[in-house]
């Protein structure tokens, strides 16, 4: 999608066959707005014949103003019937495009944006659309509609008191197009929506870190970037009013002088004698016009405001498009061998300076199982998340089988591995389902099996549904390893080859981690291949290799116990996190 492609024609993209239901609302509304004109002809008319003393046609022109205003809301009404038909299905096609483009970028596209900001802007994006196209697009064609039979209407009875109306219009059109909206209203745009973004994102970090602040009494100063964040959308609000002071002034004195010609102009031609019945006839008529041209003109300055707002969801949605998805080959290549192996593998997330994985090589042959630790941004997720090809190498290659697995299908891929994330968040139903996602068509004992093999039999006990039970509701909700636990069945009922585990036994307590730890066992006992990540390195005791990564290199390799006899960085480690299990407080 080009960035500077006219808003309409993005939007029109998604239309389908409806495109031309966008144009006739507008066309449609654009003729409902001139028939709400009429009225005032005929409101000026009985009033010329009251003025008369002639009473015979007031109630035909009375009756003839509601015709006319109803017929406007009618004809309205069918404009709007078409744009929401348009409008929706514009909305549905571009959160379908999002979705169906989202599902073939790597997975670790997630983690680079933000799950929630992905969320936030399909949602807001199709939200703001569907609003514009429904009601604020032909509303704007309508608009125009209305300030051009104005402009008829002004030259209709006296074209000096029209032309004095529409001086004062065209001069407070100037003062919005120049000072109030167009490219000074997009620069404030995407500064307000860059600090509203940027206070939500810190409001949200705040909330998550309440339980920190009540337990050491700490006030939300604490919170330096959210109290940041707050500070500086508030030097923009202000900045924004100041900025605007003398515009907004200047075009409301302007949008609304046209009284004060108008007086002007009578004075003026008083002063010679020329005011006569006709005359007062023609002013009142315009009295009775012209604030219908303010409230046009208001409406054009709020419509492009919304217009902008669009426009930066539009972006937002190019910028999801613009990534490009993974290459899927034409064919199948896949080997039934499982090793897996790491040549020379760099890889630097888009806009780094430096390597997040620095030249790594190893190889995990089937069956076996290894260890990726080291201290905290040595670059052991993103090692295991290039494995499952969350994202491509930058250089070198992974391969499976043999086979380097850019050219195996992504399909073919997640048969042959799992991966048990670090923060296993579960979906609100039940644990039937959220187990059975690893394998769809697996039956209720297959699940139960997997359960049992996982170690979750204590956690169907104490659910008032057994495996029935949907979790969130009713106040059922698992800890931190228990949820740990029916992903790992969840992998387990998958039975895929290569399970890949991300600090898994991070959230769990001591009795949690020994349940996880027999899951880990029967994993192992039935051949699988694990690629372990831990910080917990009694974890990793068993393991048949142990890799130490720092700064996204190996720098260590071996057994728990050839890595303790070289006394090197793992040793360190483990001594480290021995003394940090027996601390207590004496």
């Amino acid at each position: 999608m080009k960035k500077k492609e006219k808003l309409l024609p993005q939007l029109l993209a998604y239309a389908g066959k409806r495109k031309v239901l966008t144009y006739l609302s507008m066309v449609i509304v654009g003729i409902s707005q001139l028939l709400t004109l009429v009225p005032f002809l005929y409101i000026w008319a009985i009033l010329r014949d009251v003025t008369a003393g002639d009473y015979s046609r007031i109630a035909y022109y009375g009756w003839m103003a509601v015709a006319f205003a109803i017929a406007s809301i009618v004809v309205y009404f069918g404009g709007l019937m078409c744009s929401h038909m348009a409008a929706f299905r514009i909305a549905a096609n571009m959160r379908k495009a999002l979705m169906r483009h989202i599902t073939t970028l790597p997975i670790g596209f997630l983690d680079s944006l933000g799950s929630g900001k992905v969320r936030k802007w399909v949602q807001e994006s199709t939200q703001s659309t569907e609003t514009y196209l429904a009601h604020q697009l032909p509303d704007k064609a309508g608009m125009y509609a209305t300030m051009l039979g104005l402009a008829v209407l002004m030259f209709l009875f006296d074209w000096r008191m029209g032309l004095l109306c529409l001086g004062t219009v065209a001069l407070a059109l100037i003062v919005m197009m120049t000072l109030m909206t167009g490219p000074f209203l997009k620069k404030r745009m995407g500064q307000y929506n860059k600090a509203l973004d940027n206070m939500s994102n810190e409001a949200v970090e705040y909330v998550r870190g309440i339980p920190v602040v009540k337990t050491f009494g700490q006030s939300v100063f604490s919170f330096k970037r959210f109290k940041e964040s707050i500070d500086q959308y508030q030097k923009w609000v202000i900045s924004y009013t100041l900025d605007l002071r003398i515009p907004m002034v200047l075009y409301t004195v302007l949008v609304n002088a046209s009284f004060a010609v108008l007086i002007g102009l009578t004075l003026y031609v008083a002063k010679d004698g020329a005011v006569d019945g006709q005359f007062l006839m023609n002013l009142l008529y315009y009295i009775i016009v012209t604030p219908a041209i303010a409230v046009t003109l208001n409406r054009i300055m709020f419509a492009s405001e919304n217009e902008m707002i669009v426009a930066e969801a539009l972006d937002k949605t190019g910028q999801i498009l613009s990534i490009d998805p993974l290459s899927e080959p034409s064919e199948a290549m896949l080997s039934e061998d499982n090793e897996m192996a790491l040549k020379n593998v760099r890889f630097r997330y888009p806009g780094a300076s430096s390597y997040a994985v620095d030249g790594v090589s190893l190889t995990v042959r089937p069956g076996q199982k290894i260890a990726l630790v080291g201290p905290s941004g040595g670059g052991k997720t993103t090692t295991a998340s290039l494995m499952a090809r969350f994202f491509d190498v930058t250089e070198g290659a992974i391969t499976l089988g043999g086979v380097d697995i850019r050219h195996i299908r992504k399909q073919d891929l997640m048969n042959r591995i799992s991966f048990v994330f670090q923060d296993s968040h579960l979906m609100k139903t039940s644990i039937l389902e959220n187990v059975r996602l690893g394998k769809p068509d697996a039956t209720r004992e297959q699940v139960l099996d997997a359960l049992h093999r996982a170690q979750c039999d204590d956690i169907l006990a104490k659910l008032p549904q057994g495996i029935d039970t949907v979790i969130g509701t009713k106040g059922t909700y698992l800890s931190g390893g228990e949820q740990q636990r029916v992903a790992i069945a969840r992998v387990m009922l998958k039975d895929t080859p290569i399970v890949i585990l991300d600090e898994a036994t991070a959230f769990a307590d001591p009795d949690n981690e020994t349940r996880v730890q027999q899951a880990f066992s029967e994993m192992a006992a039935s051949g699988k291949t694990l690629v372990m990540i831990a910080h917990r390195l009694s974890s990793v005791t068993g393991a048949g290799c142990i890799y130490v990564m720092e700064d996204g290199r190996i720098t260590e390799s071996g057994t728990h116990k050839a890595l303790l006899e070289k006394g090197g960085k793992y040793a360190a480690m483990w001594k480290q996190y021995v003394k940090s299990v027996k601390w207590n407080i004496k």
